[in-house]
């Protein structure tokens, strides 16, 4: 009920990842190869279709995998809403995705300001987030911006900033706020985050800042 707002899901986490944010808790699935097939995890979604609503692809970078669109055509034909929750940097696969109808929800994660994109994701992907922004902002496919804030890395002020920046991009609606939570093993070492995003006064009308931990 959590990962895909009133909606009762799974989560199929993708091994994988073309980004290397030092706070990432999943190291095991950003480095890793996987645990089960395609075929598995229809069968484990089959066979719990009466009970959920819909499936969330999360990960690593579940755009990555090229099993991707058999694997939303399957789910779809199962009659199941499907979320994904992306980096943006493969926007050709969000792009199919949303020309064959293949999704009803998507997180979109905005990692840092363009000056700051490749020091936090150790990539240089921020042009291609953008361009995954505008396919959804120019869809009708509902989605959602979210950053998640480690104190040492994005202090509070570069929050306002990327506000700030995604209402230059035309955005409008709920730009979602999820603080670092340190009690796992991390991507990269980093130091301990100090301060946790409480209150934002922010007072652009376009863009409201929600925390949501």
């Amino acid at each position: 009920m959590l990962d895909y707002p009133d909606i009762t899901s799974c989560i199929l986490w993708f091994a994988g990842c073309n980004m290397r944010c030092d706070y990432c808790y999943n190291p095991d699935i950003v480095f890793g190869k996987g645990k089960i097939s395609v075929a598995e995890a229809l069968t484990f979604i089959l066979s719990r279709s009466k009970l959920l609503d819909g499936v969330v692809l999360s990960g690593g970078e579940c755009t990555l995998h090229k099993e991707i669109i058999p694997l939303a055509t399957a789910i779809k034909e199962m009659e199941m809403l499907l979320k994904v929750d992306t980096n943006g940097s493969h926007p050709e696969r969000i792009r199919q995705l949303i020309a064959q109808r293949l999704i009803d929800y998507v997180s979109l994660d905005f990692k840092a300001m363009p000056d700051r994109f490749e020091a936090i994701t150790r990539s240089s992907l921020y042009k291609e987030f953008e361009k995954t922004f505008f396919l959804l902002q120019h869809s009708k496919i509902p989605f959602e911006v979210r950053t998640t804030v480690h104190s040492a890395l994005i202090p509070e002020n570069d929050v306002m900033l990327m506000a700030d920046h995604l209402v230059a991009l035309g955005y409008r609606g709920k730009y979602y706020i999820q603080n670092f939570v340190g009690d796992t093993e991390t991507v990269g070492v980093i130091q301990q985050a100090h301060k946790k995003v409480s209150t934002l006064r922010y007072s652009n009308p376009s863009v409201e800042i929600v925390i949501r931990s």
